[in-house]
């Protein structure tokens, strides 16, 4: 199976980064302006692609016709509501929004009632785990396992509704982190590697997703939405360097990617 999955974040108003999701220099590369997210969905919608409304319609669906395209948005960020939703409703679009379950109802951060309105709007609501740990795939086997079945308990609850995907948080994809997911009843897990191809190794879908920054443009998110090959492989090159650099670096990574972040 073949989708063109955007991986966003937040939308905020210009300079004010801080009115939404997680705070620091490495997060805020992933927020985007709401006028640069206006420009995107111009430049997206309106292509031939195939609008898939739920998961489980893409699983079920054979059409080939064109690249299917869904928009993903992590962190759980208030700006989900505030900002993203009504965009993607005008364009006859709906999102997938990854929510991180102990930061439910934090300043920034999507509510319980939010989360609920989100869903009876017809967006998708899955697990971003619980505490969004810095590297999930080197939690023990017990906490790595709450991760995942609180956090999807937590939200079947909100939402009175099963919970069929999630995404990994910073993108530490492992096959521990994706057999504890499938324990916790997950179907389809969204990881950060940049390919469209979904995979399924066993019960649990694994899907790849492209990322979008904060100086992505409108062009480029054309192309990755519409599966461009090129583009896409462009950023598997940049996408293995940084899996090398965290490889290397270890715990000292996102410190110093804070720190170049910064000094920008």
């Amino acid at each position: 199976m073949r989708t063109a999955t955007l991986l966003y974040h937040d939308v905020v108003p210009a300079d004010q980064l801080q009115t939404s999701g997680f705070q620091g220099a490495v997060a805020d590369r992933y927020k985007l302006s709401c006028d640069s997210f206006d420009a995107h969905l111009r430049a997206i919608v309106g292509r031939p692609l195939l609008r898939c409304e739920t998961v489980t319609r893409l699983m079920s669906s054979s059409s080939d016709d064109g690249c299917p395209c869904l928009f993903t948005f992590d962190d759980g960020g208030v700006s989900a509501l505030t900002e993203i939703a009504e965009r993607l409703e005008a364009a006859g679009w709906r999102g997938r929004f990854f929510i991180p379950t102990d930061h439910i109802g934090q300043p920034g951060f999507l509510s319980a009632e939010q989360i609920r309105e989100l869903h009876q709007r017809g967006h998708i609501i899955g697990t971003h785990s619980c505490s969004h740990p810095r590297r999930i795939d080197q939690l023990n086997d017990s906490d790595l396992q709450r991760e995942w079945s609180q956090s999807t308990e937590i939200l079947a609850n909100v939402l009175q509704s099963p919970i069929e995907c999630g995404s990994v948080p910073g993108g530490f994809f492992s096959r521990r982190v994706a057999e504890a997911a499938s324990r916790a009843g997950l179907k389809v897990l969204f990881n950060s590697e940049p390919t469209c191809r979904w995979k399924k190794p066993g019960s649990l879908w694994i899907a790849g997703r492209l990322p979008i920054v904060n100086h992505t443009s409108a062009s480029m998110a054309a192309a990755l939405a519409t599966g461009d090959r090129h583009t896409i492989t462009q950023q598997q090159l940049v996408w293995n360097g940084k899996k090398l650099a965290k490889t290397v670096a270890g715990g000292l990574y996102r410190q110093v990617s804070e720190w170049i972040f910064s000094q920008k």
